[in-house]
């Protein structure tokens, strides 16, 4: 038998190097001077080329919280990819938009469940206001948006929180009802629950500006209190720049542009030296709820989502 005692010190080299990565994810509060950043990364699951972002993301050593939308065809591949990487938290993005041109998604349940919340060809309405016109039954709202989080537990992820895209499963004050009795029957967070301040988007932000933006956001953040920042971040690919955004509410040009901004926005080297020099704290919504608990939620007074 060969001698493998001259690799027993390297072995406890390279284990002790995974312990410490993995633990540069478990963020302990050790004072009132902590700045805390929460970077909530939205529509995970959504297409391929979100998928791509997300997983070098995590390859770039960046945690975060991933709100993955569970109702598209391309979940699957987020489950594959977040399942090697349980240091990320996760959040059941709830939807009940379909908001892309020739790229589209119904409810889980199927459209003959739940036909107040499709349109004739059974996918969801590509806004809140088309979606009212339909007039959408609480009682489909419900089991929809329950089928969805069974999904995401059935899936074998960590599911550690919930939240809403475009805003729509809280659109009502009933559907926000709804959305609170579920997160108590599963013992989830809720997003924007935790007394998150200054809660930030680079959506909008023009896209030679975003990494600026950025930079600025994290020059200004203050300690003693949780810091969020919501992103949406894709490649820029043929798959991505051929979505159309059909949303009445607030349709943004050239989609593919704007999320592969903010992707490398949050891979800059200005973005982490700031990090550094500022010693930000990076948080998930896991850390979150061990740090507040679930009985600290609270619903908010200005939303976001």
């Amino acid at each position: 038998m060969r001698n493998f005692r001259p690799f027993v010190p390297l072995l406890v080299i390279i284990i002790s190097l995974i312990i410490c990565y993995q633990n540069t994810y478990a963020i302990e509060p050790s004072g009132a001077d902590d700045i805390f950043l929460l970077i909530r990364c939205d529509d995970i699951g959504m297409n391929h080329t979100v998928n791509m972002a997300a997983d070098s993301l995590i390859k770039h050593g960046i945690p975060f919280s991933a709100s993955v939308m569970f109702v598209c065809p391309w979940y699957q591949e987020a489950v594959a990819i977040l399942s090697k990487n349980p240091q990320i938290a996760v959040g059941v993005h709830l939807t009940l938009n379909s908001e892309w041109k020739y790229y589209r998604w119904g409810p889980v349940l199927g459209a003959s469940a739940v036909p107040s919340l499709v349109d004739s060809n059974g996918y969801f309405f590509p806004s809140i206001k088309k979606l009212f016109a339909n007039d959408p039954q609480d009682e489909e709202i419900e089991r929809e948006l329950t089928a969805q989080i069974e999904r995401a537990l059935s899936s074998g992820l960590k599911i550690d929180y919930i939240d809403y895209h475009m805003g729509t499963a809280v659109a009502r004050q009933e559907w926000r009802e709804i959305v609170e009795s579920l997160a108590r029957k599963y013992k989830l967070g809720i997003a924007i629950y935790f007394d998150e301040q200054g809660y930030a988007a680079l959506y909008s932000v023009p896209v030679e500006s975003k990494t600026d933006s950025l930079v600025r956001l994290a020059q200004k953040l203050q300690p003693g209190h949780i810091n969020l920042l919501v992103s949406h971040i894709g490649l820029n690919s043929d798959e991505m720049g051929a979505l159309i955004d059909q949303n009445d509410e607030y349709p943004l040009e050239k989609m593919s542009n704007h999320r592969f901004a903010e992707f490398k926005a949050l891979m800059s080297d200005e973005f982490i030296q700031i990090i550094k020099e500022r010693q930000i704290k990076f948080i998930t919504y896991r850390n979150v709820i061990k740090m507040k608990g679930l009985e600290a939620m609270k619903r908010p007074q200005v939303d976001g989502y």
